[in-house]
């Protein structure tokens, strides 16, 4: 299992290394993606290795509540991220797998087996060993509070679950989904409670994390707001 940043990307010296946590649909692989953009930085998306590894259970039929054999399947999947014309792409066993893995099936099958220590620890050492090389900014549910401890600015990002439940929603109905919105909040929330309740990694706001709320914030602000910071601290 390896990502392949190319050599361009590789630089000596202090990392300024950024990681952003916090509960499903607040935004964070959006805003995440903007601000690495901005900064010229290397965006990592953490939740697309556990999604592949996710939809790679699902398709053996594998019960999320299977420990054994969840984890069996995960030590053997070879989950691979390339940058192609600048855009992440996630493989799974050599298949490009960025089409199937937004799913909610695959989102809920991600949460679950997230808890699960071998497959944690076969993730998070490839992400700390990227942060030693280049500066990235990563987010998930424990990149502060666990993979990247010593991160040079932790942003805790959230919202109401009415506002990520409202967002799905849209998003959903604009690909011709038939949902309800009030299911969509009710697995936001059932959501939130596996999180923040796990034994391994729950998901909480780092004690130096900043807490920045985007209940009443369009992209822009947010991201504008995660520069600033950045600015700010490197003074």
């Amino acid at each position: 299992m390896y990502i392949n940043l190319g050599e361009k990307h590789r630089k000596v010296g202090k990392m300024y290394n950024i990681a952003i946590d916090g509960p499903a649909g607040a935004g964070k692989s959006t805003i995440a993606k903007l601000v690495a953009k901005k900064l010229g930085y290397i965006y990592v998306d953490t939740g697309s290795m556990y999604r592949a590894m996710a939809l790679a259970c699902i398709r053996k039929g594998i019960e999320a509540s299977d420990e054994e054999n969840v984890i069996k399947i995960c030590m053997e999947c070879d989950v691979t991220i390339n940058y192609e014309n600048g855009v992440q792409q996630v493989y799974l066993n050599g298949e490009n797998v960025n089409g199937y893995i937004r799913v909610e099936e695959v989102s809920n099958m991600t949460s679950a087996i997230s808890v699960y220590g071998p497959v944690r620890e076969k993730l998070v050492e490839l992400q700390r060993s990227l942060a030693k090389k280049q500066d990235v900014i990563m987010d998930g549910r424990d990149i502060g509070t666990c993979v990247l401890k010593d991160a040079f600015l932790k942003i805790y990002l959230t919202a109401s679950t009415r506002t990520r439940a409202e967002r799905r929603y849209k998003e959903l109905i604009e690909n011709k989904i038939d949902c309800n919105l009030d299911e969509i909040e009710k697995d936001i929330i059932d959501r939130d409670y596996r999180d923040m309740h796990r034994d391994i990694s729950p998901l909480t706001q780092a004690e130096d994390a900043v807490l920045v709320d985007c209940s009443y914030m369009n992209i822009d602000e947010v991201v504008d707001t995660i520069i600033n910071l950045v600015n700010e601290r490197k003074k």
